[in-house]
């Protein structure tokens, strides 16, 4: 299983209809197999996930952050890893507002 403890990410790209900030970073903790993280930033005033990892580093996430309106948005991520050439990961992302329009989008993650 990959270790994300202590990993910061950084977003390559992001669907339209997200609202996590090109410029925001994300720490990983982990605990066993369960990964979390605080961050905030750009429209994010703060938000918070957490994720169960699986043997192959695949991250099944719920996502819950107050945006800079003051609302409260949640949502459903599937992270999958790839591990580049330098031996940093990539993370590509699938996910979904469980909140406002249940739009769907993808976001690419890279670890700094």
């Amino acid at each position: 299983m990959i270790n994300y403890n202590n990993r910061i990410f950084r977003p390559l790209s992001n669907s339209e209809n997200g609202e996590v900030d090109l410029e925001m970073h994300f720490v990983y903790e982990q605990n066993g197999n369960v990964v979390t993280s605080t961050y905030s930033g750009g429209r994010i005033k703060t938000g918070h996930l957490i994720a169960i990892a699986d043997e192959n580093g695949n991250l099944d996430m719920r996502y819950h952050q107050v945006n800079d309106k003051g609302e409260i948005t949640t949502g459903i991520c599937r992270s999958t890893p790839e591990q580049l050439a330098n031996g940093k990961l990539r993370m590509h992302e699938k996910w979904q507002w469980t909140s406002g329009d249940f739009s769907e989008g993808e976001s690419l993650l890279e670890e700094q």
